[in-house]
Parts: structure tokens; C-alpha cells; sequence
């Protein structure tokens, strides 16, 4: 099967099987849940939360798309209608990327200080606005609301950082030879497009939309079928930051429109985050036509409990990296490697994760809410049960959850599995609220467990020994280390810097990687020799010389 059959498999078939479903009317939501729909329907012109459709957004207008088919977006916590998102028309794509190309024109021309306004009041209104993003989070992608407001959060950081754009698109000049300068200048690349992924629908628009933007590029998003309106909310806010028509346009669907993205000849660079098979396909499918791409994908993080670490922060700091978010993050931790004596501590690490609170997003002391769909619970239910027929052992079970007022819910308990590595259920990234343990005798045998993983987005070691750190943190082969931190995710000053499988592509996210991810140079060398200039004294003598 091709990349492209095993992303329709994957991805769209799905999608569009489950449209045809019965859905729940919206009575079925929690008062406060129906609340916060009802509010974003009538708020924000381009998304519902009361079973309207979604629009795409082309050329500063919100419109209706002629799509024939059509995706629902649901409440995990209760399959009720939320939302339709269009698989937008071929015509309508090329529509998004005609008025990317025209804005191109005139704002790549503009100031770097016009750009740097545009960031500053985008920033002003996101803090203003982020409940309204956070509650579309809750809605459509199952998070807690303090989770989803992280989610806001994160993204946020990019776009303060990216207030500093002058200073980071600083050139250089050096004088060569006499009256000859070279000076190099940092100059936008064109239309560039933004695929993001379901499990942080406002941060990952937020790592590329400011950036690409303040460089001076255009930019057409695509956000994930299934959460679409946080993109919608941010895109609104764009517009009334000030961004002229076009600078910025949001399309929707799946396979059709993810090539589309990669084809079209306009559209320059892409960046994606999301799952392997996807981003292997969109990295030589957009190769293959000229594009820049960049390209985060799958992870299996591992942290390393040494027996000399804080027991306490460890434990929690553990629990809070493997459940957060339902698990459904790149950069959750999904193995623990318990060195030595801290392998005793397994039982008091399942009793902690026991005591987790599942629940809908909005309901007070939830700890984490639904996965996204019924094809992921099914999916993460597959991968503890292999584990169980491979000769593992489920320390923690979180199948058969239920939910008291919410018997439809995606719901996955806290699961916790002692395993090896050559497990199904090591290998696969699970991204579910799932924890596999693993068990080893000393530190050099976790560090040959992690190197051996194919992927290297995170990892972290819990102890008291900066000499023990220090060893782990140059040999351990992974981008990203925490030192008694579980997700170490660099701020937005420094780049992303995951590495092996979980990262295609030249030129990482953000930060000054960011900055020439969505930039070319251009060397400039001048010649204006002083004894040409015009005004020049003349001279009155008789020459002396011929």
C-alpha cells in the first residue's frame, strides 16, 4: 500500500465513515459545555459549536465552501454534532493560493516595523481571546480547560517571541575591499503553507503563523479535520490585528487537500506536525516538487528514574508528563525506565495514577479527558491487550472506564504496563494515557534502551547527581533531555530540536531555526568609489601628468 493509500486508510476513510453516523442533538452536552458552544457559534464567523458548518477562509472572507463531502467534528466526551468541516473543492484551493500569491506582492514589501505591529496586536488579542480558543479546544479535542489554556499558552510564547522580529531579521555588511561593501539581507520566500495535527490545535498554528507572517511571507493553513476552531478563532483574530486580505487563508480536508499542499507549484515551504505515515508522505511528496519542509513526527520518550531521585517529584513529575492530555502528546512520556532500587517504587506510581480524575474537559477536577476519536480508543485498547498476549503485565488498567452523565465518552483510564522492548506495545507510539515500564540494572543499560529506540524527540533522567546528569545528558542520542524536568520542550527562543525518526527535514521549528526556515538570503556587493562622487571640489591646477 502507498503512503498515500495507508494516510486515506488512516486518516480520511475514517473520517468520512464516521460522518454518517447518528450523532447525539447538542442537549446531550453539559450545561456548561452547551454554554460555551452556543457562545462560539454566535461569536466567530468561521466556526460552530452547534452543528453549523465550518468555513474555509480566502482572501479575508469567511465563506461557505461547494464541498461534496463532508467531515464531522464531534465532542469525544459525547459524539454529539459540533461542527462540519468541508474537503475543500480544487477551485476553492486554488482560490486560498491565488490570494496567497497576490498579498505576497505587497506584503513582502512591507516594513519590518508593519510586521512587528501586526505581531504586537495579535498578541494582545490572543491573551484577550483565549478562553474563547481554550473552550473550542475542550469541545473538539477533549482537553481539561486548564490544559487546553497550556495549549494556548504554548503557542502564545512563539508569537511574544516573534515580537522581536527587527532584531532577528538584522542583516550584515562588511566594507571588502576599498569603497566595496558586502552586506547580506534576510528576504521572505513566498507562499508557505501550515498542516497541523489534532492534539494541539492552537499551538502548532501559533509556532508557524507569526513566524511566517513577520518574515514577510504568506501563509495558507490547514488545520486537522477533527479540531478545527481554534485555527478559525486565531485566523478571525489575524484579520482584526490588522493582516491584509490574503496574507493569511485557512483551508480544510484531508488526503485531497494535503496533496494539493504538496503539488502546487506557488506554495513554497511547508511544516507539519502529526504522525509518521503522514509526514514521510507530505516530506517526499513535497520534496519531490521543490518545497521546503519540515516535518515533527512520531516519538517514544523515555524518562529514567535513578534510585537516587527526588521520589517525589519524580512520581509526579512522571505521572503529569504520561496522562496530561489523555497522553496525546509528541512529547509525552510513555516509558518509564526504572534503574535499580527504583524499581520498587512501581506500586506507589500505579496508586498515584489511580487517583487521576477522568472526566469532560469542563467538569471541575478533571485531570484529563477523552481521546480524540473511537478509532483511537479502539486503537490504544489493541495495544494493552498485545501487550498482554506478548507476556507483559498490566499494573494499571484503564479499559472499561465509564463516566458518570457521559456514556458515549472515548474514555481510557490511567493504564500502566510493565514490558521489554521487543514488545508491540514498546515499539508502537501508543499516544494514549498509557505508561510502559521497562526495568533496568544501571544506568548504561537505560541509556542502550533509549539509544536503541528509533526516535529521539524527548527524554529525562530524574537524580540527585549532576554527575549521573551530566553522563546521561551527553550520551543519551536525543534532541531534547530533561534533567529532573519531564517535557523539556525548549521556549521559543531556542528552536525545537527533536532528532532521528521523529524529525524530517533540514531546518526546525522556531526560534532562529524558524527565522531561516522562512527566510532566504540575499549577498549584495556594492562598488562606490569616493573619487566619484558627485560635488567634488575641482581642480584649477595645470596638470602634471597625462
Amino acid at each position: 500500500m502507498s503512503p498515500a493509500q495507508l494516510l486515506r486508510s488512516g486518516q480520511f476513510f475514517v473520517r468520512r465513515s464516521l460522518a454518517t453516523a447518528a450523532r447525539p442533538p447538542l442537549s446531550a452536552l453539559s450545561a456548561s459545555a452547551r454554554a460555551k458552544a452556543e457562545q462560539i457559534s454566535s461569536e466567530w464567523k468561521g466556526t460552530s459549536a452547534s452543528g453549523n458548518n465550518t468555513k474555509n477562509f480566502i482572501g479575508g472572507e469567511f465563506v461557505e465552501s461547494k464541498a461534496q463531502a463532508w467531515i464531522d467534528v464531534v465532542d469525544p466526551a459525547t459524539q454529539t454534532l459540533l461542527t462540519r468541516v468541508p474537503e475543500t473543492t480544487s477551485t476553492e484551493f486554488d482560490q486560498a493560493v491565488a490570494a496567497a500569491s497576490e498579498a505576497f506582492k505587497t506584503w513582502s514589501r512591507s516594513s519590518v516595523l508593519t510586521r512587528q505591529r501586526f505581531v504586537l496586536e495579535l498578541q494582545h488579542l490572543l491573551r484577550n481571546n483565549a478562553d474563547a480558543i481554550a473552550s473550542s479546544i475542550v469541545l473538539e479535542q477533549g482537553k481539561t480547560l486548564a490544559d487546553a489554556h497550556g495549549d494556548v499558552l504554548r503557542g502564545l510564547q512563539v508569537v511574544d517571541t516573534t515580537s522581536n522580529i527587527p532584531t532577528a531579521l538584522l542583516g550584515d555588511t562588511i566594507e571588502v575591499s576599498k569603497d566595496m561593501d558586502t552586506s547580506t539581507r534576510r528576504l521572505p520566500i513566498g507562499v508557505c503553507a501550515s498542516i497541523a495535527p489534532f492534539n494541539f490545535p492552537a499551538m502548532i498554528p501559533l509556532w508557524t503563523i507569526p513566524m511566517a507572517i513577520a518574515t514577510g511571507n504568506t501563509l495558507i493553513v490547514k488545520p486537522s479535520e477533527r479540531d478545527p476552531g481554534a485555527a478559525m478563532i486565531i485566523a478571525e483574530l489575524c484579520q482584526r490585528a490588522g493582516l491584509p486580505d490574503g496574507v493569511l487563508s485557512v483551508v480544510h480536508g484531508t488526503v485531497p487537500t494535503v496533496n494539493a499542499i504538496c503539488d502546487h507549484p506557488s506554495i513554497k515551504a511547508i511544516s507539519f506536525v502529526g504522525g509518521d505515515r503522514a509526514g514521510k508522505h507530505i516530506y517526499e511528496r513535497g520534496r519531490k516538487s521543490g518545497k521546503r519542509v519540515q516535518c515533527n513526527m512520531g516519538a517514544k520518550n523515555h524518562a529514567v528514574l535513578m534510585p537516587d531521585a527526588n521520589k517525589n517529584h519524580a512520581l509526579n513529575s512522571l505521572i503529569g508528563a504520561a496522562f496530561g492530555a489523555a497522553g496525546q502528546r509528541c512529547m509525552a512520556i510513555s516509558v518509564a525506565v526504572l534503574v535499580g532500587n527504583a524499581q520498587s517504587w512501581l506500586p506507589e506510581l500505579c496508586e498515584r495514577a489511580k487517583k487521576l480524575v477522568v472526566s469532560q474537559g469542563f467538569e471541575k477536577g478533571a485531570d484529563l479527558g477523552p481521546v480524540i476519536s473511537p478509532a483511537a480508543k479502539l486503537r490504544i485498547i489493541g495495544l494493552i491487550a498485545s501487550a498482554e498476549e506478548q507476556g507483559g503485565v498490566v499494573a494499571l488498567d484503564g479499559r472499561g472506564l465509564e463516566v458518570s452523565g457521559y456514556p458515549d465518552g472515548n474514555w481510557v483510564g490511567p493504564t500502566v504496563i510493565e514490558a521489554t522492548a521487543d514488545m508491540r506495545c514498546y515499539k508502537e507510539e501508543i499516544f494514549g494515557p498509557v505508561l510502559i515500564v521497562v526495568k533496568a540494572d544501571t544506568l548504561d543499560d537505560a541509556l542502550a534502551i533509549i539509544n536503541a529506540n528509533p526516535y529521539g524527540n524527548g527524554t529525562a533522567i530524574f537524580t540527585q547527581s549532576g554527575a549521573t546528569a551530566r553522563k546521561f545528558e551527553r550520551e543519551v542520542e536525543v534532541g531534547q533531555v530533561g534533567i529532573n524536568v519531564p517535557i523539556p520542550v525548549p521556549l521559543p527562543m531556542f528552536s525545537w530540536s527533536g532528532n532521528k525518526a521523529s524529525f524530517l527535514g533540514d531546518v526546525p521549528f522556531y526560534g532562529r531555526s524558524g527565522i531561516d526556515f522562512y527566510t532566504q538570503n540575499k549577498t549584495t556587493t556594492a562598488l562606490w568609489r569616493a573619487e566619484d562622487a558627485i560635488g567634488n571640489k575641482a581642480s584649477v591646477d595645470m596638470p602634471t601628468h597625462h
